[in-house]
Parts: structure tokens; sequence; C-alpha cells
């Protein structure tokens, strides 16, 4: 499958420099990637776009599986060999595309990935109550963020914004259920070289999730980000490029 038309999308850096591309988790937008792709572009030819449901892409049609967005992904690429970089559900989707075409993936770096599908990830979890919920889609999205940015932020945001975050419910519910009903993609059938980030201070069950995920690949490792929580990309950009992205691009290389 295609997608039905371009999504939104930004490059940065000389245009004939190794490929990096950027995807984002759920209810973020490309440019919640602003701060790492500055870090990069310097180096690097830097990727970004807003996934199908989400910021200028939030009217794009569904459905919103993991492989729908492994599908959109691939399709930015265009035929271009990068390093995938996603973060949360994001590296949920880059591991599907790696699995679907590992020709074009030079290496992948994932960062707290939630693996809902799994029978110990815990019930209370975000992607889990999500995909279990029957509220409206809108609801559901501006509870996410509530949970996300906190009562005070969620309060603050000016009326559009808060408009804009609820129009996001449905691509939200998707992708959650997508990832809680089965797996989108298979540990040993992804040959390239795998980073799995978290951060020291992740919740239990994101720190045991990259443990078991470095552990389940044919070539991955685990890394720690010390000091850092889920939203590393964007309160730690420099430690997030220093520690993940740039180990993953050496190994991408040997």
């Amino acid at each position: 499958m295609t997608v039905a038309e371009p999504l939104p999308v930004d490059e940065a850096g000389p245009s004939d420099a190794p490929l990096v591309v950027l995807v984002h988790g759920s209810m973020d937008r490309r440019a919640g990637f602003a701060r790492v792709s500055r870090h990069l572009s310097e180096s690097f030819r830097v990727i970004r776009y807003d996934r199908r449901g989400y910021g200028e892409a939030a009217g794009h049609p569904g459905p919103f599986s993991i492989a729908d967005h492994a599908d959109d992904l691939l399709a930015v690429l265009d035929g271009r060999r990068a390093v995938l970089v996603g973060h949360s559900m994001g590296g949920n989707i880059v591991l599907a595309a790696a699995e679907r075409r590992p020709d074009l993936v030079r290496a992948v770096a994932v960062y707290e990935t939630p693996l809902s599908w799994m029978p110990w990830w815990p019930r209370q979890s975000a992607s889990r109550t999500v995909a279990a919920s029957d509220r409206d889609p809108a609801d559901v999205a501006e509870q996410f963020m509530r949970g996300m940015i906190g009562e005070r932020r969620w309060e603050m945001l000016p009326p559009s914004s808060k408009q804009a975050r609820r129009a996001e419910g449905r691509a939200l519910i998707g992708e959650m259920t997508s990832v809680s009903t089965g797996a989108p993609w298979s540990a040993e059938a992804i040959t390239v070289p795998v980073v799995a980030g978290r951060g020291s201070l992740a919740r239990p069950h994101h720190l045991e999730g990259m443990e078991r995920l470095a552990a389940m690949l044919p070539d991955g490792v685990l890394v720690t980000l010390e000091g850092c929580h889920h939203m590393a990309h964007t309160a730690a950009a420099e430690q997030f490029v220093s520690e993940l992205i740039l180990p993953t691009y050496r190994r991408a290389r040997e």
C-alpha cells in the first residue's frame, strides 16, 4: 500500500551527506525532532516528516496500523538508503520498515519503544489503555496529552492547539491498537544493526523493554542515556544525538 498523498516532509543538511530519517512517536510531530535535526544537519542529510494522522498530516486518511506507517516511511525514503531513528512508537515503525526492506536500511536506532503485544507489558500502560478505550477518539487524545505534558501545560494551550491535538485521536487509537493486538515485526527477521536506547529515568517497563529488545535482535545493543526520561529527543537533544544516533551510524559503517 502506498500513501494517498505526500506527507509533510522537511529535509536539511548537505544533499550528498549520509541520510538519517527521524520518525516521531504518538501524539508528536516532526517539530519534536527540530533540535535533533539541528545537531545532525551539519554532517548528515536529515529528514523529518509528520506521520499520517498527526501535525500537518492530521487529515490524512487511515488506516493507522504500524504496517501502514511503515509503508509511508518507505515512500519517504524513495529508494534511498538511510539510518532510521524512531522515538517511542516511531521505533516500531522503523523496525517494521527494516524487516521489510533491509536493502534500504543501514542501521536503526530506537528509543523507549512500546512492546505492547508482549504478555509481560503492563496492562495499565498508555498503549494498552488507549487500545482498550471505547471513548470518543478526541477525548482519548486529550487524556493522553494531559498525561504526557501535565494538566497545567494542557490548560495553558490555546484553543487551536487543543483542537489540533484532539483531532489526532484516530491515529493514536489506530496505532496503539495495532501494537496491542499483535507483533508488528519479527525480531529474528531484522538483520540490520539496531541500537535500543532508554533513559536512566525511564519507567520500569521501558527499562525492561529496551533490554529485552536488544537481547532478542540478531544484531542489537543496548544504550542508556543517563539523566534522561522518555522525551530525551526534546529535553536532551545533543545527548540523544551523541549517545544514540552517532553510535548507530558508526555501527552502520562497520
